[in-house]
């Protein structure tokens, strides 16, 4: 076909057939009837048709297309599915023919049906994980592969969509966007990109190639588990023998619409399709120029077709997210993405050739240089003084004689907080603290280009080299050559390589972008003449090998692909490159991480004595008086143990001690440690899957109070849950069996913390009491001032129990757990023998929850906790009234749970779709993990010091994921 043909081809209106003439021609030819349902197409006509045959697609085209290229899908589609590719099948009409050439109206049309395949396309999804975008990498890999020794004579016709003549086209459309900004732009992306495939075209294989595997033309379905499972591929409209990349270049450039904003987010793409069928180098460095000269293609193509076709809603609905497309790839420098690409297929650019080069500092030779950590573990960083501005600087400026930043450091001061963005944090370049004055020279022959005031970049055929800080420097344009003066430093200067002289680059990328930006911005050492680059981090997925190689696996970690932390402060936690995220799950650090109290305490404590409480120091009797102070009337005596498994461990042996019995009433649906007797009494499936098979028979679980989702729902649903209890207690009546006494968190932490229903303890207390038992609370974690309005847990029912246990919040992290009872029953365990914690009890320990209860104090935590909590409560409640997928908020303060719901009147749990949405806010720099039985409900227990801030953005983000669909 000419050039002309294909011209006037792109300005055709789509073909123009009524319901009823549809409705004849498939009874005429095919025997077929139905509803029919228009499917949007650019070109093209597309009608689904739902029959008691089943679902088929109406294709209709212009008969201005060669049969022969109509007969060579025909024939594709036949071959890919003798090879396992599912694509539809194709309907032969009545004369057995699968293509007929028809007049409706003296409109010439070409007409065949295909099969419908069930599913959806992903073009409306609103976030599509990298995961997904693989997929469609690797299924563009196979379809070549399958193709590759596909031949036909309907292969050889000039397209449109080919890019071999996408310049071309490009030139014959511009005039469609008038002289604007846009044109121009468009312009000189196009010419760029034309110079870049020029060089390596020659080189690239061509075959047989479907040129649409898009997010349109592939179809998916979710399975049970929420996972999108390949249907099918469809629209072989584009298929051409062309050149083999040119297929993966259409992927990539459909894939940028569902990009938000970064065009590296495609990289997933390019390396599957890589993995599965290798590309040359020659087609690696095509394969962005051709995504730029699609990205143009496609919106001239939509500008032009409205023009002839302004009532074509497909096309208005997708031109849109097309000029998106053109936006995102155009947003970065062609050259980071060339580099990427290579990256994302296991290559790297050439290293950047800097012998010959003159030293830019001659009057540093042979000076020392100081090397000065700034990244996430620096010993300068402390207390969050990192988030002053002009941290990094300030450090430098305080060293001694010479001192350099690292070239490729993550730095901690880069790192931004409630953002969903990634932090540059990667140094592209170096800071320098020198003499005033210092001369410079250039280090090769170039132009120097002055930005501004200190400001400036010698520029040369190969690579740039920028500098800021300047004291003098050259006039702007001058010509210097090699080892002519270049000015005189101030007392800081920053010096940046950029091997693509075009290219202005930022001093500070992304940890996603590093590599790539590092690969354009290698290190100035050789120009310096000593030691400026950074360590490389430990690599994170070798680190999660050993810990699996050698850390027992039932230690389980949050998230299949774990961000290696090792830094946090307050309410967030910081990876080795710079991120902070959001802690909105960690009820153990309820002052906030690296509180300076906690460091300075645990510090001092230990330079002094740490021992066990067997000693005689004057910690142990400070920290059980102040527990004493906040428990009920009538506590008198402290056990100090280790952990909250330690304390529900030692309450049931107080309880067996005191009682005489052995039998404990537990309630179900809870956890209340892993030791023998505390796994005994927990019963969430949840963290023991066999939890309801294995209870030893001292242990009587009583149906769990959930007003939410229990078998009796709502705050008068008291009498119901209690005759469960009774029926427990007459049973070992009837036996003659002595309760010990019954163990249950006052409110449901493991639900979320539902509240249970008024009076339940009250009630139940009283029965178990009337028997000679005690009543155990255990406020591990929802004690502590943990729900804001009540410090205890048990104050919300208006009871005191007979045992406190309490864990997790009273050390920040320290291993320290408590028990408060009354004497009589504390001393009914010396019967057994004595009883000591060599942790629990320590001087550095007790120090420490000292300090804790002081901080709390001192810092309004508890009373941040009552008036953000609540304050959180609304917001998420408002969450509620806005989806129907979040089912419910429960408890209060800071220990909250958003229960997630598939249906309002079921409560089918949508278990799947909360663990996406916890792997999606850890995307949005989140960390949140599900609890409750069927994992349905956001365990939401952030530390104490938690903002409002902090809440709006974590509101927001769960608002945002829910409405992009789980």
């Amino acid at each position: 076909m000419p050039l002309s043909t294909l011209i006037q081809r792109s300005s055709q209106p789509s073909p123009s057939l009524s319901e009823a003439q549809a409705h004849a021609l498939l009874r005429a030819h095919f025997d077929l009837g139905g509803n029919l349902q228009a499917l949007g197409s650019q070109q093209d006509l597309n009608l689904r048709l739902d029959s008691d045959q089943g679902r088929f697609v109406l294709k209709a085209c212009h008969g201005s297309y060669a049969e022969i290229e109509l007969q060579a899908q025909h024939a594709a589609l036949a071959y890919l599915a003798e090879q396992g590719v599912p694509v539809p099948g194709v309907r032969a009409a009545r004369n057995g023919e699968t293509l007929l050439a028809l007049d409706v109206d003296g409109q010439p049309l070409r007409v065949r049906v295909l099969d419908y395949i069930e599913g959806q396309s992903l073009t409306r999804l609103k976030h599509m994980p990298a995961s997904l975008m693989a997929e469609l990498g690797a299924l563009c890999a196979k379809v070549d592969l399958a193709l590759a020794d596909f031949d036909h004579p309907g292969l050889a016709r000039t397209l449109q969509w080919d890019p071999q003549h996408a310049q071309a086209l490009i030139e014959h459309l511009l005039p469609v966007l008038g002289d604007t900004p846009r044109r121009a732009q468009l312009q000189g992306v196009v010419a760029q990109a034309v110079e870049v495939l020029a060089k390596v075209q020659a080189q690239l294989p061509s075959q047989a190639v479907h040129l649409d595997i898009t997010d349109d033309n592939v179809v998916w379905q979710r399975d049970a588990q929420r996972e999108w499972q390949l249907q099918g591929v469809i629209d072989f409209g584009d298929l051409v023998r062309t050149w083999r990349i040119a297929d993966l270049s259409v992927t990539c450039a459909a894939l940028l619409h569902h990009a938000e904003g970064d065009p590296l987010r495609i990289l997933p793409v390019v390396s599957a399709y890589h993995e599965v069928n290798l590309l040359s180098e020659a087609e690696l460095l095509a394969l962005w120029p051709l995504v730029l000269m699609r990205a143009a293609v496609l919106v001239l193509s939509s500008e032009q077709q409205l023009t002839v076709d302004p009532d074509n809603h497909y096309i208005r609905d997708n031109i849109t997210h097309e000029w998106e497309i053109f936006k995102t790839a155009t947003c970065v420098p062609a050259a980071l993405m060339e580099a990427a690409i290579l990256q994302a297929a296991g290559q790297q650019l050439p290293a950047l050739q800097l012998t010959g080069c003159a030293p830019l500092l001659p009057a540093l030779a042979g000076q020392a240089v100081t090397r000065v950590d700034l990244g996430v573990l620096s010993r300068h960083c402390e207390a969050g003084n990192w988030q002053q501005p002009g941290f990094d600087q300030a450090v430098l400026a305080a060293e001694p004689g010479v001192a350099c930043s690292l070239h490729g450091q993550y730095r901690l001061s880069q790192t931004h907080i409630d953002r969903p963005d990634e932090p540059a944090t990667c140094a592209l370049g170096v800071e320098l603290k020198l003499a005033e004055g210092s001369p410079l020279q250039a280090p090769h022959a170039g132009v120097w280009q002055r930005v501004s005031a200190n400001h400036g970049c010698l520029r040369s055929e190969h690579f740039s080299l920028w500098l800021q800080g300047l004291q003098s420097m050259p006039e702007d344009g001058q010509a210097l050559n090699l080892g002519e003066a270049l000015g005189t430093t101030g007392s800081l200067l920053s010096v940046q390589l950029c091997r693509d002289s075009s290219v202005q680059p930022p001093f500070f990328a992304t940890p996603s972008a590093a590599a790539a930006w590092l690969a354009l911005c290698p290190s100035p050492q050789a120009l310096l003449g000593f030691a400026c680059d950074a360590e490389p981090l430990p690599d994170a997925q070798a680190l999660l090998a050993r810990r699996d190689a050698s850390f027992a696996r039932s230690q389980k970690h949050y998230y299949a692909q774990p961000p290696h932390i090792e830094r946090g402060w307050r309410n967030y936690l910081i990876d080795m490159q710079g991120r902070s995220y959001l802690d909105m799950l960690n009820n153990v650090a309820v002052l906030g991480h690296g509180h300076p109290r906690m460091a300075a305490e645990s510090a001092r404590q230990w330079s002094l004595l740490n021992t066990n409480s067997r000693f005689h120091y004057a910690a142990v009797a400070e920290f059980s008086e102040r527990l004493l102070a906040l428990a009920p009337e009538g506590f008198d005596r402290v056990f100090l143990v280790n952990s909250g498994t330690e304390a529900n461990d030692l309450a049931i042996r107080l309880a067996w001690a005191y009682s005489g019995g052995r039998d404990l009433i537990s309630v179900l649906e809870a956890y209340h440690g892993w030791s023998v007797a505390t796994d005994a009494i927990s019963t969430s499936i949840a963290d023991n899957p066999q939890a309801l098979q294995t209870r030893p028979d001292w242990v009587h679980p009583v149906e769990a109070p959930n007003t939410f989702r229990g078998r009796y729902r709502g705050d008068d649903s008291t009498a119901d849950y209690l005759r469960d209890v009774d029926a427990k207690l007459a049973d070992l009546d009837a036996r003659g069996r002595q309760l010990a006494g019954m163990i249950c968190e006052p409110v449901y932490g493991n639900a979320g913390g539902i509240s249970l229903p008024p009076g339940y303890l009250r009630e139940a207390y009283a029965k178990v009491r009337a028997r000679g038992g005690v009543c155990i609370a255990d406020e591990v974690q929802v004690g502590y001032g943990r729900l804001g309005d009540y410090f205890w847990g048990f104050e919300q029912q208006g009871v005191a129990p007979d045992i406190i246990t309490m864990a997790k919040g009273m050390g920040n992290g320290q291993p320290l757990g408590a028990v408060i009872t009354r004497r009589e029953i504390a001393e009914a365990l010396e019967a057994e023998g004595y009883f000591f914690s060599s942790a629990g009890g320590s001087p550095v320990s007790c120090r420490i929850g000292l300090a804790v209860l002081d901080v709390m104090q001192e810092e309004g935590l508890w009373d941040n906790t009552r008036k953000v909590g609540g304050y959180f409560k609304a917001r998420l409640q408002a969450l509620v009234d806005k989806h129907p997928l979040a089912g419910a908020t429960h408890g209060s303060g800071f220990y909250l749970g958003l229960e997630l719901v598939r249906d309002r009147h079921t409560l089918e749990p949508a278990t799947e779709e909360t663990t996406t949405l916890c792997n999606r806010l850890r995307d949005l720099g989140i960390f949140m993990q599900p609890t409750g039985d069927y994992l349905n409900i956001l365990k939401i227990k952030p530390p104490m010091c938690t903002t409002r801030t902090s809440v709006d953005y974590f509101v927001d983000c769960v608002d945002r994921i829910l409405q992009e669909g789980l």
